[in-house]
């Protein structure tokens, strides 16, 4: 008796790409797998009203390239963050405009909920938010195209290599110099605990 047919959810990225060559309904169980974090990392570069569509194309280029995809890649992650990325790059002027709003934006203190430490971090980092968005909008495309791969989509330097198609070391170096702009966007001082940094 023949074995019973793999369902979608059970086979890896690569091979889902390859048999999708051939069977082009399969590549819906990578849309499925992987729609809501490219939507996810769209809406934090460019605001939700874009994010929609946004990532529908990232999945329509996705698609329409799937052929050239090579599957010794393994995860497609990395590759639909790319064209997503991609696609980030077309819209930048509105990504500035969000982050220059963001600059400008009343400073939400919020509820004090009783932890001394925790309102002492949000407001800490609350008082930071201008300042590093308008660290962020004055990066380099790539710097920042680096550092939200981080952020926002927890990408690792493999992957982000993978994604911008450069050197795991440029990746590397890239958030070092982030790391230092954004450090003096702030005066030195880490949101996170409220003192100085180094």
């Amino acid at each position: 008796m023949p074995a019973p047919p793999e369902a979608p959810a059970d086979l890896d990225d690569a091979v889902l790409i390859e048999r999708s060559w051939h069977r082009p309904e399969l590549f819906a169980a990578l849309y499925e797998r992987y729609f809501g974090e490219i939507h996810r990392y769209a809406a934090a570069r460019l605001g939700t009203q874009v994010a929609d569509d946004l990532a529908a194309e990232t999945f329509l280029v996705a698609f329409r390239k799937r052929d050239g995809f090579d599957p010794a890649r393994g995860s497609v992650r990395p590759w639909l963050y790319g064209i997503a990325t991609n696609l980030v790059a077309q819209h930048r002027r509105s990504e500035r405009r969000r982050l220059e709003a963001f600059q400008r934006a009343p400073v939400d203190r919020g509820a004090v909920s009783g932890h001394e430490d925790r309102v002492a971090a949000r407001v800490t980092a609350a008082s930071a938010q201008g300042p590093l968005a308008a660290g962020i909008a004055g990066l380099s495309n790539g710097d920042r195209d680096v550092l939200l791969l981080v952020a926002i989509a927890g990408l690792s330097h493999e992957e982000i290599s993978q994604t911008l198609g450069i050197p795991a070391g440029t990746v590397g170096s890239r958030l070092s110099r982030v790391r230092r702009k954004l450090r003096g966007a702030l005066g030195g001082v880490n949101p996170l605990i409220g003192g100085t940094d180094g």
